[in-house]
């Protein structure tokens, strides 16, 4: 299998869509809205972005599976599976905000081998393979070499509908607040994790995620020499709802601060 040239087509394939997407949004309208659940909205655009992303992709690697938001395709444990999110950030989007972005991930035997995330408000592409740094429009991009949360600008987010652990979550946040550069919410966790990839944030948490909201992201983040656990410090960060990012030194300052108030 040859990553580079898979990754190549990737990109291409994002572009597109994402052009659709961002056509689409000229004359959006919130009647065009879905409700999957309380504040867990779909629109017409998800659903179509997601079946150029799954023809597109099937096209590039035949035989392959998918886990994909909107259901549009499935996966009988095919060694490679693709896992996608085609518009992280819809609410955003409904709201003619950004970011939001296409979230694309390849996973070959359970390990993930490509990270593609376009977010479209910027127009920028963050993309990587195994074996390749990590570039955002074709400039190679790292984390930050901050290693504490006192001198960081930490990232998080909040879930749609579990509100169970919200009290616990915003006694992290309060800390934070106190204690570093400033706390930042974009609704658009794939789009987070690339800004952690590329130096932006330092840090980020998060709880009630689904696998492709955060596939792509975090290898990027692993790819860009970043630490990505769960809030129990392991790695059940793509199916357990959960995650820690950051530089060594932040993630272990937030999962101690996790560890104490979760």
């Amino acid at each position: 299998m040859n990553l580079d040239n898979i990754g190549d087509k990737v990109i291409d394939l994002a572009y597109k869509v994402g052009e659709y997407i961002s056509n689409e949004r000229e004359n959006f309208s919130t009647s065009k809205v879905e409700k999957k659940g309380f504040h867990d909205f779909v629109s017409y655009v998800d659903k179509q972005a997601e079946h150029k992303l799954v023809e597109g992709l099937k096209s590039i690697l035949p035989n392959s599976g998918f886990i994909t938001e909107e259901k549009t395709a499935g996966n009988n444990n095919e060694d490679y599976i693709w896992i996608i999110d085609p518009l992280d950030g819809t609410t955003n989007f409904i709201h003619n905000l950004t970011p939001h972005a296409i979230s694309i991930a390849l996973q070959y035997k359970s390990k993930t081998v490509l990270g593609v995330i376009y977010e479209l408000g910027g127009d920028e592409m963050f993309y990587s393979w195994e074996g390749s740094p990590v570039f955002c429009n074709k400039k190679e991009i790292t984390v930050t070499s901050t290693q504490h949360i006192s001198d960081g600008l930490i990232a998080t987010g909040f879930h749609i509908n579990d509100f169970e652990k919200l009290h616990k979550h915003l006694k992290v946040i309060e800390h934070i607040v106190k204690n570093s550069h400033g706390i930042r919410r974009h609704g658009s966790a794939a789009t987070d994790l690339a800004y952690i990839a590329a130096g932006r944030f330092d840090g980020f948490f998060e709880y009630g995620l689904s696998v492709w909201d955060v596939a792509a992201g975090a290898f990027l983040v692993e790819q860009a020499k970043g630490k990505v656990t769960d809030y129990k410090g392991e790695n059940n960060y793509l199916f357990g709802r959960e995650i820690i990012v950051g530089t060594t030194g932040i993630h272990k300052e937030l999962l101690e601060l996790h560890n104490k108030t979760m």
